[in-house]
């Protein structure tokens, strides 16, 4: 690169999509399946455990975001290396 070139980048563009503190897929997931087992099952005391589950998350989201990329493709990678 030339030396005094740049090139802005949007933050936009380099964070994640978050949804009350979770990544947006994350939070679909979750509180799809808390709907369906509390409203179809009518299991109400499954909320408040998926909000603890929610709390819980976000934490985890908030200190690092890409703790559940990293953790959805180290769940993808093979366990073994064979040459």
């Amino acid at each position: 690169m030339e030396d005094g070139y740049t090139a802005p980048i949007h933050r936009g563009l380099i964070t994640p999509i978050l949804i009350v503190g979770l990544p947006r897929t994350l939070a679909f997931i979750l509180w799809t399946t808390a709907c369906a087992v509390g409203f179809g099952l009518q299991e109400i005391w499954v909320l408040p455990i998926f909000f603890i589950f929610h709390i819980g998350f976000a934490i985890l989201t908030k200190k690092d975001p890409y703790f559940f990329d990293v953790f959805k493709f180290a769940m993808k990678a093979p366990r073994r290396l064979d040459p």
